[in-house]
């Protein structure tokens, strides 16, 4: 919006650079050009601002597809002037000489051509496709469409406008047509996911599968490992049996060579031992031979000179020797049993003996008396 500011006589105007400003003075264009700012009078000047930037137009329409069905497009633009005082011959853009504002509407016209241009060519797309097509080949294809049409309407080319860009940012049917359409595609999406979730449990039951094998190979290498690590085991024990037991035979033999070399040492110093111990032992029983011989030749002796001795002893007197050497025996013996067979004949002898004894003793006393 141009800043007018008014004074009594003449007006001062100023444009800012984003608009082009247009000075008609008695119905000819005096000055044209972008932020211009100038001196005017008010009852012989008309001024129109065209803006020269980029303008963004939204639009949104309902079309009826080719198999009857509604759908809504909805999307904007982009457009700017390319020739300000052409555009200001097709439409109005007359500003206030008090205040700078637009007499009429002139953006929200150029909008409306567009928006109805825009639906015109999205109507003819629209109406010869079914729906299904038209949402399969989505925004993009009629976004296409549009710009190519608006770029080469001879309509806004003629008036000095230039479309800079073109968006569809939806393209949709009813919401009942809508979850009607996306049912088939939820169950096949569900399909898909229930393959997929199958598909993943089969990898999973096939790598369970894979790992046991893995797993039973490892345990049949591993037995058979240990089969052979327990033979190599016995063979190397049997092995160490055979050597330990060839190792004991060598030191049997060894010490049994030994043993009979030390037992025929024995047996040689045991023979000259045996026959040295022979002839000392016959020197020793010729020695006591002589002695015992001796010795018996003296008892013998002894016993003739005793035996010799107690002849003519009166009986009782030989009865009382046998008892006191009875007796001095006795004392060696702890228990001694007698039976009355043995007890009373001896009994009797010795009263016998003891009585005839008394008797001497009388006898002898009167002669002595």
């Amino acid at each position: 919006m141009a800043d007018i500011a008014r004074f009594p006589v003449a007006h001062h105007i100023r444009a800012d650079n984003g608009f082009h400003l247009l000075h008609f003075k008695d119905g000819k264009l005096k000055k044209s050009g972008r932020g211009l700012s100038f001196w005017f009078l008010p009852m012989s000047a008309s001024m129109a601002e065209v803006p020269v930037v980029d303008q963004s137009v939204t639009f949104a329409f309902t079309l009826k597809t080719s198999d009857f069905q509604d759908v809504s497009v909805q999307g904007a633009l982009n457009w700017r002037v390319e020739d300000a005082p052409r555009v200001a011959e097709r439409i109005d853009f007359t500003i206030d000489l008090a205040t700078g504002v637009y007499l009429k509407q002139p953006l929200e016209t150029v909008a409306t051509r567009f928006v109805q241009l825009a639906q015109q060519l999205a109507g003819i797309y629209v109406s010869t496709t079914p729906l299904r097509e038209i949402l399969q080949g989505g925004p993009d294809q009629l976004r296409a469409l549009l710009t190519d049409g608006l770029t080469n309407a001879a309509e806004l080319t003629e008036a000095g406008i230039k479309v800079v860009a073109v968006r569809v940012t939806a393209i949709r049917p009813k919401p009942d047509m809508e979850k009607a359409m996306e049912a088939p595609v939820r169950e096949h999406i569900q399909q898909e996911a229930d393959e997929a979730a199958f598909s993943r449990r089969a990898m999973a039951v096939e790598k369970e599968r894979a790992i046991q094998e893995n797993e039973l190979k490892n345990q049949i290498e591993l037995a058979k490992r240990n089969e052979e690590l327990i033979a190599q085991k016995g063979q190397n024990e049997r092995r160490e049996a055979t050597e330990k037991g060839e190792a004991l035979r060598i030191a049997a033999e060894a010490a049994a060579r030994q043993a009979r070399i030390q037992a025929d040492a024995q047996a040689e110093n045991m023979q000259k031992l045996s026959k040295a111990e022979s002839e000392r032992i016959q020197m020793v029983e010729g020695a006591n031979v002589g002695i015992e011989r001796d010795r018996l030749a003296a008892q013998l002796d002894w016993e003739k000179g005793r035996v010799a001795a107690l002849q003519g002893v009166a009986p009782h007197v030989l009865y009382g020797i046998a008892a006191q050497q009875l007796a001095s025996k006795l004392e060696k013996i702890e228990h001694l049993s007698l039976s009355p067979e043995i007890l009373t004949p001896l009994l009797t002898r010795l009263i016998d003996s003891g009585t005839k004894r008394l008797e001497s003793r009388e006898l002898e006393s009167p002669e002595k008396a």
